[in-house]
């Protein structure tokens, strides 16, 4: 090796969920909402005027900020919002995770937290889950120099109860302690409660799974004042306008629309607690899912060969090829019609 690729970073990336570009699909791979965003985000957008695209956008995304901090009864000082929750996750761990000491974060888990933490040089140490993929909140009381966790958990959907999350904040009062909830809209308890009284603990949600809102990436974090304080420090020093106005202006709609958010969560919810007792009719064994997904195995079928059987099909789940989950699919929870496909799938099979 010689010239400038000496100097190179070299990372192994993080891999999303595929995207296949076909018609006749049922796409169950990458936990998206099969329900469109609030008829009121729709109208939002025909109401916007083109002339000001040609402007920046606010860059503190103040109405965002305010509508996000209104609805969860925080200040908006309170409030940091990113271009989706990995744009907060990630200038989280550059902002807060700078010991010499490894942060510390479950061994199956989102699978960017490692990543990150070799694109910023910061040391880190995985903690396994136990046989029942929980979280053993001993191992997250020795030294450390941050940690990290999902609530519910990713890829396996189980939750954390609060107390336990506690537990943990409590026990670590000099590192930042981050719960990422992605999925917990679709049946977790929030941490939310906890920030008012622990002044290190940064809770991270998202608009892309229980608000329909994956294509137009919109993130935040809430915590104490000063540690997103030190957040907007760091995005100032990386880029000012990191949210485009499009999505200030439709996301404000999104969250603001909590009877439209409800409906759709609970139907989601619905077919899932339908979908457990049908995987269960058929042999399948999983964690109890709070997500808007299932992670299965089945004792009898190796979930490699049923992963590729389903793809044939245009029936997209996720797989993982890592140790203790390579026999297990990550099947994100569709309409009911589609589930109805994927089940009859599975039935012919299963014979």
């Amino acid at each position: 090796m010689s010239g400038y690729e000496r100097f190179v970073r070299r990372v192994v990336p993080y891999t999303p969920g595929e995207q296949p570009q076909i018609k006749d699909k049922i796409k169950l791979n990458t936990n998206e909402n099969p329900y469109p965003p609030s008829p009121k985000v729709e109208q939002a957008l025909k109401q916007m005027e083109m002339d000001s695209m040609r402007m920046y956008p606010d860059p503190a995304a103040s109405d965002l900020v305010e509508a996000i901090a209104d609805y969860y009864h925080v200040k908006p000082s309170q409030v940091f919002v990113g271009v989706g929750s990995d744009d907060v996750l990630a200038m989280s761990f550059l902002t807060f995770f700078n010991s010499d000491k490894p942060i510390i974060f479950p061994d199956i888990t989102y699978s960017f937290y490692d990543v990150w933490a070799d694109v910023f040089r910061i040391p880190y140490e995985t903690k396994p889950l136990t046989q029942d993929f929980e979280i053993d909140i001993e191992d997250y009381k020795t030294e450390n120099g941050g940690i990290i966790f999902p609530n519910p958990n990713a890829p396996t959907g189980a939750q954390l109860p609060i107390a336990g999350i506690e537990e943990i904040v409590a026990a670590n009062p000099d590192v930042a302690v981050i719960v990422d909830e992605a999925y917990v809209d679709f049946g977790a308890e929030s941490a939310l409660s906890l920030v008012g009284k622990y002044d290190n603990l940064l809770v991270v949600q998202t608009m892309s799974k229980s608000r329909s809102m994956a294509g137009m990436r919109i993130g935040w974090a809430i915590g104490n004042e000063k540690m997103i304080g030190y957040l907007n420090d760091v995005k100032y020093s990386f880029n000012s306008y990191t949210m485009n106005r499009t999505s200030i202006v439709m996301g404000v709609e999104a969250i603001k629309d909590d009877v439209y958010f409800e409906q759709t969560r609970k139907k989601i919810i619905a077919t899932r607690e339908r979908t457990k007792e049908q995987l269960r009719e058929l042999g399948f064994v999983f964690p109890d899912s709070k997500s808007n997904f299932i992670f299965a195995s089945h004792p009898k079928y190796e979930a490699k060969k049923l992963f590729e059987a389903l793809k044939e099909k245009h029936i997209f789940v996720r797989y993982f090829d890592k140790p203790r989950i390579d026999n297990y699919l990550r099947i994100t929870i569709g309409t009911d019609e589609e589930m109805e496909r994927l089940f009859e799938f599975l039935k012919n099979y299963m014979r």
